[in-house]
């Protein structure tokens, strides 16, 4: 049987170090890779689009990713009970004419036993940015330990 620890029910530490495994995932980019922490039968809603099945989500993921360049993600726990834990986060690209977004949101998540997000309900805003306005600097991929939170950040 797949598992993805940590585990629920979730404590406050297991909450926070599963908050930072899905940033650290989302932040390489890496469809296939990020798609292994869903189960096959996972279920989204993105914004507007519903998506439904691991295939389908690393689909997405692979359209995200082609369009969202030079993407950065922080996310920080929000709250958590049980096998559900609600995050906040932002993300920082821009698109292949160069403008860049900062988009804003918030996620619900809602895990089986084996750790699997079976549950993804994401409400996402973009504002547009001048590149002079980044505040996610470091190079893709993953954040350093040292660069601060959202909360940090006043975000």
């Amino acid at each position: 049987m797949e598992t993805r620890p940590p585990l629920p029910p979730f404590t406050l530490d297991s909450a926070i170090e599963k908050v930072r495994l899905a940033e650290d995932g989302w932040n390489s980019r890496d469809p296939e890779r990020v798609g292994l922490a869903y189960s096959l039968d996972t279920r989204w809603r993105n914004r507007a689009e519903f998506v439904e099945g691991r295939d389908a989500a690393v689909a997405f993921l692979r359209r995200k990713w082609n369009r969202e360049l030079e993407y950065r993600l922080i996310k920080e726990l929000w709250a958590f009970e049980g096998r559900r834990i609600a995050v906040r986060f932002a993300y920082e690209w821009r698109d292949d004419s160069g403008q860049w977004y900062r988009s804003y949101g918030n996620e619900n998540w809602e895990f089986g036993d084996d750790g699997l997000m079976r549950l993804r309900l994401a409400s996402i805003n973009d504002r547009p940015i001048a590149e002079s306005e980044r505040r996610f600097h470091w190079p893709q991929g993953r954040r350093p330990d040292d660069h601060p939170g959202l909360s940090e950040l006043g975000m």
